[in-house]
């Protein structure tokens, strides 16, 4: 049997020794890659005289991150349980057995918020302290206090709160126009409702619209795309570039799971620090308008982007001009391409919206557009949506029967579509609080069946009505609409203001 195996084992061995002669002594005749190229697609690592540009190592994160954590907090929200009393005239057997009532359950958020002047005031996302009734900020120290909501502005989901603490460690704001792609940024936050925590990556895209917005009509979307780790607790909490400074505010991640899938979006700082400023000074933002109306070219087939020429050029269609608009009175017709506002480049209709919300009504703006494929410049006046220039403040709260009530924000008009309407914002112990059992937060829309859009059109319908007062209005979030009466408050109504 030994012998047998003799004769394969050494014929074997000689095949092995002739392929590996033949190989070495012919492998130069032999293509290495399917393209055809013989020689192996690689570059030298050494970093002599040569063409190929050289990549920059990462920059240290340490002095950006140690400094971020201490001006980044914890934001935790609070929807106090209500039981609603649901005092419908139409209601048969509600007037019979008594009126319906609805128990709303107490609800809790987390989020996070920056710090941006050593007096108090912080910056965070609408969407954190919407409806909140108690907001409670945690410092990285640990230390928490409560903070009050200075403004909100579901357009841009910014809102600015305030605790009343001195000396405070912030962030400055950077210029989000400096941005790059590849840049190498920091997200922190408060992710998961675990402690300040730092995660970092580079900036894939700008200007994305990701259509997430749905707190308002007229939404502003034109993110910082990053691959920096954001999960929920993030929102409201900074982007950071590795000098330190507030790039943008975290406010979305896409994902299938709503946890982090790779891709996280941020609110640029440039918008951000005009809203605040706005919230701070006005206690609304301002918002301006060139009074246009545009087509998504992302829903264009290419077809219609042909029709329309944006197959030839990047830039945003006029698709209609409103009368009252500055960029009527400036020559701006329907068809005409935009390419540029105030010499920046717009190539989409999220840069178009990024750039006119830095401005003002009344200010003037130089817009470079196309029309039948010949150049032209215009300067448009930007207005409000009602045609005007003028600032608009928000309504001093006035207290009623004990209890203080303020008008609807423009933004709270346009995200219920009401044209007007008044909000309480605290119940009092006074006549309000003893026959009502109404929740800080009800919009009234109408008393005895007459609209209030104001806080005098309330005070006035009572005067009016002070016998038999009935309120109709809703709970922003709650679905339904509630009613609430009031018996008998002649006497009261001047004493209790």
């Amino acid at each position: 049997m030994k012998f047998k195996l003799f004769p394969v084992v050494i014929t074997a061995a000689l095949t092995s020794v002739l392929t590996l002669f033949i190989a070495g002594h012919y492998q130069h005749q032999f293509p290495v890659f399917a393209n055809g190229h013989q020689n192996l697609p690689v570059n030298y690592t050494s970093y002599g005289n040569t063409t190929v540009p050289s990549g920059t190592a990462p920059t240290g994160f340490e002095n950006a991150a140690e400094a971020s954590v201490k001006a980044v907090v914890h934001i935790k929200t609070t929807t106090k349980a209500r039981t609603v009393v649901a005092e419908d005239p139409n209601d048969i057997w509600g007037n019979i057995f008594g009126q319906r009532q609805y128990y709303i359950p107490q609800q809790m958020g987390s989020g996070s918020g920056v710090v941006i002047s050593p007096d108090g005031y912080i910056v965070t996302n609408n969407h954190v302290v919407a409806d909140a009734s108690e907001v409670t900020v945690t410092f990285n120290d640990r230390y928490t206090c409560t903070a009050k909501v200075i403004a909100a502005d579901p357009a841009t989901d910014i809102a600015v709160i305030k605790v009343n603490e001195k000396d405070l460690p912030y962030m400055e704001f950077g210029n989000s126009d400096d941005t790059r792609l590849g840049q190498w940024v920091l997200a922190v936050g408060y992710p998961l409702s675990l402690d300040a925590t730092v995660t970092a990556g580079i900036i894939s895209a700008k200007g994305r619209a990701i259509g997430v917005n749905h707190q308002t009509q007229g939404a502003i979307e034109s993110y910082i795309q990053t691959d920096a780790a954001v999960n929920p607790g993030n929102s409201g909490g900074a982007l950071v570039n590795t000098s330190g400074q507030l790039i943008g505010i975290n406010s979305a991640i896409a994902s299938p799971t709503g946890s982090y899938a790779g891709y996280s979006y941020a609110i640029p700082s440039n918008i951000v620090q005009k809203a605040v400023n706005d919230m701070i000074k006005y206690g609304a933002v301002q918002r301006a308008y060139m009074g246009i109306e545009y087509v998504d070219s992302k829903s264009l087939s290419p077809e219609k982007l042909t029709e329309l020429g944006l197959d030839k050029t990047e830039g945003v269609y006029v698709q209609n001009v409103m009368e009252n608009g500055g960029a009527a009175k400036a020559g701006i017709k329907k068809g005409d391409i935009i390419t540029q506002i105030n010499g920046v480049a717009i190539n989409t209709e999220p840069q178009l919206q990024e750039q006119i919300a830095r401005y003002h009504p009344g200010d003037n703006i130089s817009v470079s557009y196309l029309r039948s494929g010949a150049s032209h410049i215009a300067s448009i006046e930007l207005k409000t949506l009602s045609g005007s220039t003028e600032i608009v403040r928000e309504e001093k709260s006035a207290r009623i029967l004990g209890a203080s009530f303020r008008a609807l924000s423009s933004t709270e008009k346009s995200k219920y579509g009401l044209k007007g309407g008044v909000v309480l914002t605290d119940l009092g112990r006074g006549t309000m609080a003893q026959q009502t059992n109404m929740q800080k937060g009800f919009v009234i829309t109408n008393v005895n069946n007459v609209a209030v859009n104001t806080v005098t059109d309330l005070q006035k319908a009572m005067a009016a009505n002070s016998n038999n007062v009935q309120m109709m209005g809703f709970y922003p979030g709650v679905q339904g609409v509630y009613y609430y009466g009031l018996n008998n408050i002649g006497p009261n109504l001047q004493n209790e203001e």
